[in-house]
C-alpha cells in the first residue's frame, strides 16, 4: 500500500541505462522503501522492492541485494531456485553464484557447495571465493586441505586477508600454534605488520601468555596506529616486566603520559629531565605543585649550588608557588634556601615559621629553623631546638646528623 501511495505507475524505462543513472522517475523512493526495509529486518520486502527495481531497471546491483535479502531471511532454498533459474550451469555472472554458494552452506549441502566453489575460484581468482572454499573445508573438518588450498592462493599476492584465514586455522583446528605464529611473523618482516596482522598475533600471544611477542607487537601496531589504549597496553607491559628504562623511552617517544614520565624520573633521580618536564606539565594545566617540583628539581639538579642565576630561578618559582597555596614543603624549602646560601637569613626564618604552623613536629621544618638561628648567631636558640631534633625519629638523617654537630660545636664555643 505506501509503494502505491508514494510510487504509483512507473514511467516507462530507457533502452540503455548506466548504473548510476535513473531508469523512472520514482526509482529513489524504491531504493529508499528498500532500504528502510533492511534496516527493519523485513527482509521478505526488501527483496520484493528490490527484485521489482531489477525488473524494472534490469541493474545487477538490484538483483543481487534482493538475493541477499533472501539469504537473510533464511530462505536457502528460494535463492537456489532465483540464481538458477537466471544462470543455469554457466559461471559468468560470479557474484550469483557466490550467493548461491552461500545458501548450500546455509542448507549444509556442503559437497555440491565445495564443488561450485571450486569452479567458481578458477575462473575468478578473487580472495574472496578462496576464503569461500576454504571455508567450506572447514566445515568439511578437512583442515589440511583448507590450509594447502589457502597457502597456493597466499603465495599468488601474499593477500594478509588469506594469511589471516590461514593462521586461524593452523592455531585453533590444527594446533599448529607455532607455525601459525610463525606465518605471521614472516609476513609482518617482509610486508609490515599491518593492524590486521598485529591483532591477530596479538590475540595468539597473549592467549600463550607470551609477554615478549605482545609488547614487540605491540610496538609494531603502535607505528602504524598512535592510539592511546594501545599506548597504555604497552605501558602495562613495561611495568608487569619492570624495565622501566625502556618504559621511559617509549615515554619520552609518545609523549603520552608525562605524569607517569615525571613519577620515573623522580625515582631514578634524574631531576635533571624531571625540571623542565615539571615546569612544562604545570604550564598546560595549571596546577601549582608541579611549578613547585619544577623549583625543587631545578635546585637538586644543579651541579653549582652556590650559582647565583639558578638559585634566583627556584627563588622566583618557590615565591610564586607560596603566594597560590601555602604548602609547608615549599615554604620550608624556600626558607631553608635562603637561610643555607645566606640570601635572605630572616626572612627564611619566617618562611620556615609558616611551615611549622602548618607541621608543627616536622623534623626538617625544625632542622630548618635551628639552622636558620645557626647562621644568624643566636647558638643557643638554635641548640634548643636541634635537641628537640635528636631526640625525634630521622634524626639519623646525614643533613640534619650535620647540622646536629655543626650547632653543638657552635653552642660550646
Amino acid at each position: 500500500m505506501i509503494i502505491i501511495l508514494y510510487v504509483g505507475c512507473a514511467s516507462k524505462q530507457p533502452s540503455e541505462v548506466k548504473g548510476y543513472e535513473k531508469a523512472f522517475d520514482k526509482e529513489d523512493i524504491y531504493i529508499l522503501i528498500g532500504l528502510r526495509s533492511e534496516q527493519l529486518k523485513d527482509y521478505n520486502t526488501s527483496s520484493n522492492i528490490f527484485n521489482t527495481l531489477y525488473i524494472k531497471t534490469e541493474k545487477k546491483e538490484y538483483l543481487y541485494r534482493s538475493l541477499r535479502s533472501d539469504l537473510a531471511a533464511n530462505k536457502s532454498e528460494k535463492v537456489i531456485r532465483r540464481v538458477d533459474e537466471l544462470s543455469g550451469k554457466k559461471i559468468d555472472d560470479f557474484e550469483l553464484i557466490q550467493i548461491k554458494i552461500i545458501a548450500l552452506i546455509k542448507q549444509d549441502n556442503l559437497v555440491q557447495a565445495k564443488d561450485l566453489a571450486l569452479k567458481l575460484v578458477q575462473k575468478s581468482k578473487a580472495i574472496d571465493d578462496y576464503l569461500l572454499v576454504s571455508e567450506i573445508y572447514v566445515k568439511l573438518k578437512e583442515f589440511n586441505t583448507a590450509v594447502k588450498y589457502l597457502e597456493s592462493a597466499y603465495i599468488k599476492d601474499y593477500n594478509e586477508k588469506i594469511l589471516d584465514k590461514m593462521s586461524i586455522v593452523l592455531y585453533v583446528n590444527l594446533q599448529r600454534k607455532k607455525d601459525a605464529i610463525a606465518q605471521l611473523e614472516t609476513h609482518s618482516r617482509i610486508h609490515g605488520c599491518s593492524k590486521m596482522i598485529c591483532l591477530r598475533l596479538i590475540g595468539f600471544y597473549s592467549n600463550d601468555n607470551n609477554i615478549d611477542g605482545l609488547l614487540s607487537t605491540y610496538l609494531r601496531l603502535y607505528k602504524i596506529d598512535s592510539n592511546k589504549n594501545i599506548a597504555k597496553k604497552i605501558l602495562q607491559i613495561y611495568g608487569y616486566k619492570k624495565d622501566y628504562l625502556k618504559m621511559i623511552d617509549f615515554l619520552q617517544e609518545s609523549k603520552i603520559d608525562d605524569e607517569m614520565l615525571l613519577q620515573l624520573y623522580i625515582q631514578f633521580k634524574n631531576y635533571k629531565k624531571a625540571s623542565p618536564l615539571a615546569k612544562d606539565i604545570y604550564n598546560s594545566g595549571g596546577d601549582i605543585t608541579y611549578l613547585g617540583q619544577s623549583a625543587i628539581f631545578e635546585y637538586e639538579s644543579s651541579d653549582d649550588k652556590n650559582d647565583k642565576v639558578m638559585q634566583k630561578s627556584v627563588v622566583k618559582k618557590l615565591k610564586e608557588v607560596i603566594n597560590i597555596r601555602k604548602d609547608g614543603i615549599y615554604l620550608n624549602y624556600l626558607g631553608y634556601l635562603l637561610i643555607d646560601h645566606e640570601i635572605d637569613v630572616k626572612k627564611g626564618i619566617e618562611y620556615v615559621q609558616e611551615a611549622l604552623i602548618l607541621e608543627p613536629n616536622s623534623i626538617y621544618y625544625l632542622d630548618s629553623l635551628a639552622w636558620g638561628y645557626y647562621k644568624l648567631g643566636e647558638c643557643q636558640k638554635a641548640k634548643d631546638i636541634i635537641d628537640r631534633v635528636a631526640n625525634m625519629d630521622g634524626s639519623s638523617n646525614e643533613e640534619v646528623v650535620k647540622h646536629i654537630n655543626i650547632i653543638n660545636k657552635c653552642q660550646k664555643r
